[in-house]
């Protein structure tokens, strides 16, 4: 016996309601991110912009949650070969920044970062990828995993290798991140999974023994600055002149904030203008040293609430098509926020990824929203039974 309930019954308000915080936070922290004066323009300025691009976000979320989810199944191919198409016309007529050429666009008028829709693209390829895989039951032997594997890499590799050439390594280990959730989602035995694992292990200590005994084959594979971070990342006191700048008066900053933090708009470090990307890559860090441990604390209770809201949309989903697409989803958030707190704190290699709903930016903000949107629909859709599920 199904229970009927309209859609406004089963949207998630709470879900919402954190991806308001979310938005409220971001607002105060860009704010103050723009008093240091470094950007020469008004803090409201940024402000603003991002209250647009909250605006326009929401508009995409509310359009995502209007479709039928079940209808991404026929446009997994289409969004795919758009993924591709987007992609290449980046790597040939793609806009250069800082040495990466990653966006298309008009320069000074409008332009856009490709590889932030392609997340969501490649999300939903391998989620109906997956669930042509899962409607059958398969052997559980190697051979069997083998060939599971092979067709999410044959569908993830190809974005994947695009986007590091870009170069875009963050972007391009949010691609690998999603398809290793997908692995595990396919249910592969603890064989495949050490047998993954051990050669990925393998390519980290290939790259580490080509650095020491073939640099210059190394450095085809690892671009220079992409090698400076990771120098900056072993030893930011070391490299305080160059690429471990940005990180060393982070840690200052963040250590500066102790407990209760400096206050809004009271950061030594924040507001003096010496880290660059403040109101972006290093939002963190103005979280971290004006409202202090407790503050940086609440921003990542409030995000493990969201994903807590959107894994128990995935485990109460009865059709596996819209499990998979929700599990990426989480997968995508976490890595991201992961990422970028990570590279803030130290503990991993900067990668130019924004901190999810907080960081100021378009297409990434836009991307996460729309994400968020896919869920939603899930949740919305998910069709409730007294007695047993959908068949």
């Amino acid at each position: 016996m199904q229970e009927r309930k309209s859609p406004f019954q089963q949207l998630d308000y709470t879900l919402l309601f954190f991806l308001f915080v979310l938005m409220c936070i971001s607002l105060v922290a860009i704010y103050s991110a723009a008093t240091s004066g470094q950007y020469g323009v008004a803090p409201s300025y940024f402000v603003q912009r991002q209250i647009l691009w909250f605006s326009v976000g929401m508009v995409l979320m509310i359009s995502a949650m209007v479709i039928d989810y079940d209808l991404f199944k026929h446009l997994s191919i289409p969004l795919y070969a758009v993924s591709m198409i987007l992609l290449v016309a980046t790597h040939l007529f793609g806009i250069e920044v800082n040495g990466a050429q990653r966006w298309l666009g008009i320069p000074g008028v409008f332009t856009f970062q490709p590889s932030e829709f392609v997340k969501i693209f490649i999300l939903i390829s391998l989620a109906h990828l997956l669930f042509t895989i899962t409607r059958a039951p398969r052997p559980k032997t190697f051979k069997s995993d083998v060939i599971v594997v092979a067709k999410i890499l044959g569908v993830g590799l190809p974005p994947f290798a695009f986007i590091l050439i870009q170069p875009d390594l963050g972007t391009a280990l949010v691609i690998m991140a999603m398809i290793a959730i997908m692995i595990l989602m396919a249910g592969v035995t603890f064989r495949m999974i050490g047998l993954l694992v051990t050669l990925a292990v393998s390519a980290v200590a290939g790259l580490v023994w080509l650095h020491n005994n073939a640099f210059e084959l190394f450095t085809q594979v690892i671009r220079p600055h992409q090698l400076s971070r990771i120098y900056a990342w072993l030893d930011p006191t070391a490299n305080i002149g160059g690429e471990g700048y940005q990180l060393y008066h982070a840690l200052q900053g963040i250590g500066a904030g102790q407990l209760y933090g400096s206050g809004f708009t009271q950061g030594v470090k924040s507001q003096s203008g010496v880290i660059p990307e403040l109101h972006t890559d290093f939002i963190f860090t103005v979280i971290a040293e004006e409202f202090g441990f407790i503050g940086a604390t609440v921003l990542m209770v409030i995000y493990f609430l969201l994903l807590y809201r959107m894994v128990l949309i995935a485990f109460t989903c009865n059709n596996s098509f819209g499990t998979y697409l929700t599990a990426g989803v989480v997968g995508l958030l976490v890595f991201q926020i992961f990422q970028n707190v990570g590279m803030t704190i130290g503990v991993v290699p900067i990668t130019g990824l924004a901190l999810p709903f907080i960081s100021y930016g378009g297409s990434a903000l836009v991307t996460n929203m729309l994400a968020i949107g896919i869920v939603l629909n899930v949740n919305i859709r998910t069709k409730h039974y007294m007695f047993g599920e959908e068949e």
